[in-house]
């Protein structure tokens, strides 16, 4: 028993059992085993007055000033556990063992997807940032989508309307019915999803009706340029505003040779095969596509009216019998298009073995000052190197002659040429399998070239360049523009062997210029980069 002499410690203790009191009332019963702490209570002897044989209660009323000095003892038992202890907490690893599961789960589905590869079945791929920047309408259609990319856009639906009567028209004419594709497309489901760069958030039956829809928009317009008799052929009036306007048509064109808008080949066979109520055949659709495009070729000499007939002819016939310019199967309209502008393409001559490992030049770069190819044609003229025409339909196949003429093919360059290239180099920066990025390559060397408008001035001239644009200078913006964050190897270049002739060439009618202005027999010009012979060696592998 413990005697407390303390008025406040006797409040604390009945404050502790009230809480006592709470605390029971809302714990539930529990045996006689149940680790329940107790709370003492007080004893019966728990008031006595401080002084022996007094009562606890005060007989003279009038005694207060007394009771005020006195202490009330209370005698009560040891307090122990007054307050039941809170659950014990110990430190758990369950969050951190939660957490390094997740890790390892991460880590297994990345395995999952290394081995899987789906990287080897891209096709289609969304336009990095850094070549789209500023331009965003060479890259983004203005008049139609064609697959899920862009597919439900505002300013695109105009169109849809356009697609479904596509869609009547052709199953009209052949007598089928829709079940009959979107059955056949059905099972390509996924390796269509494989073809495209992330993830297509389309579900299953929009994705199906979607490639069944535009498929039969685009073979409808393929199948009508290829007609002898045009759309008419295929039942569409004189005043379609679609099928029968050429002028929508040029910005259709456009709009399906973009990369963001395409759909897979093997999609477009299949559905044409079905139309055609034949087997299936690779490469089918590709000379449809390639006479179709037809319009966009960066030159003025056309296809050749033999080639055409014969291919157009080719589809009511014999796949054996087909003319075929193309060597290898197109993965969409955008590849078969480069494919038909490359066919025959020269392989760049590599160089020496010492030389790759020695320099520096051999690693992709993205500094447009490692992408000199050669000098500007006003310098090339200094050193007495002339351009001329070259008679081809080729436009990338340039050649140099070892009297310092540089033969290159004529070009045409109009509203479309810029969306074009920009696309073509956008496939090759993005897909590992476009051989040599002739494309790029191309490009490149000709804004090496054009510095100034009065290049191009020159080039127009000698009947290289001609252009529908405002003036020269656009044409040399143009060609900057093109090469802008370009990432390109000299070394996989076709154009790299033909460079260093015409460098070396270059450089030694640079010297004879240059001993001559020493010798007193040319003093009255200045060349604008006398000091940059020594670079160029280095650049050039010389």
């Amino acid at each position: 028993m413990v005697a407390v002499f303390n008025k406040d410690l006797l409040s604390w203790y009945l404050i502790t059992l009230k809480l006592r009191e709470t605390v029971d009332q809302n714990l539930p019963k529990s045996g006689p085993s149940s680790p329940v702490h107790s709370i003492p209570a007080l004893s019966q002897s728990a008031t006595h007055p401080l002084t022996n044989g007094e009562s606890h209660d005060n007989p003279n009323p009038d005694s207060n000033s007394n009771q005020d000095a006195r202490q009330t003892v209370v005698e009560i038992e040891p307090v122990t556990n007054i307050i039941p202890s809170p659950i014990s907490q110990t430190t758990s690893t369950e969050p951190h063992d939660s957490w390094i599961t997740s890790i390892k789960q991460r880590l297994h589905e990345a395995g999952e997807i290394e081995t899987k590869n789906p990287w080897t079945k891209l096709s289609i791929y969304r336009i990095p940032e850094t070549l789209r920047e500023g331009d965003e309408k060479s890259f983004v259609p203005q008049m139609v989508s064609i697959g899920p990319f862009h597919h439900g856009k505002e300013k695109l639906r105009e169109m849809e309307q356009h697609k479904w009567r596509a869609m009547h028209r052709m199953l009209h004419r052949t007598g089928h019915e829709i079940d009959r594709y979107i059955n056949a497309i059905r099972p390509l489901e996924e390796k269509v999803r494989s073809c495209y760069e992330g993830h297509v958030t389309m579900q299953s039956h929009e994705l199906i009706l979607c490639l069944v829809l535009d498929g039969t928009f685009v073979l409808e317009l393929f199948r009508g340029a290829t007609s002898r008799n045009g759309f008419t052929e295929l039942g569409y009036s004189h005043h379609d505003p679609v099928f029968a306007t050429r002028c929508a048509m040029h910005s259709i064109q456009r709009d399906m040779i973009m990369l963001e808008n395409q759909i897979p080949l093997f999609v477009l066979d299949r559905l044409f095969a079905i139309q055609l109520d034949q087997k299936e055949h690779a490469g089918l659709v590709a000379r449809l596509a390639i006479c179709f495009f037809d319009p966009l070729m960066p030159t003025d000499e056309p296809l050749k009216r033999r080639d055409r007939a014969r291919m157009e002819s080719s589809i009511h016939k014999s796949i054996n019998a087909m003319f075929d310019p193309l060597s290898e199967a197109g993965l969409h309209c955008l590849d078969v298009f480069r494919r038909s502008l490359l066919r025959n393409g020269p392989k760049p001559v590599p160089p020496p073995v010492w030389l790759r490992k020695w320099s520096r030049r051999n690693r992709p770069v993205a500094d447009k000052r490692r992408q000199q190819f050669i000098h500007c044609v006003s310098e090339l003229r200094d050193a007495g190197i002339t351009c001329r025409r070259k008679i081809t339909d080729k436009f990338w196949d340039i050649s140099f002659e070892s009297r310092g003429v540089l033969r290159i093919p004529r070009i045409l360059i109009h509203d479309g040429t810029k969306s074009l290239f920009l696309n073509l180099i956008a496939f090759e920066q993005c897909h590992p399998d476009t051989a040599n990025n002739m494309i790029t390559s191309y490009v490149i060397f000709m804004d090496n070239l054009i510095n100034t408008e009065e290049d191009v001035r020159y080039l127009h001239d000698q009947g290289i360049i001609e252009h529908w644009l405002g003036d020269d200078n656009e044409v040399a913006e143009l060609f900057s523009r093109l090469c802008q964050e370009v990432v390109f190897d000299f070394n996989d270049s076709y154009l790299s062997h033909l460079s260093d002739h015409v460098n070396r060439y270059y450089r030694s009618r640079w010297n004879a210029w240059k001993a001559s202005k020493h010798s007193g027999l040319e003093t009255h010009f200045q060349p604008n980069n006398a000091a940059q012979g020594d670079d160029d060696e280095v650049l050039l592998g010389e």
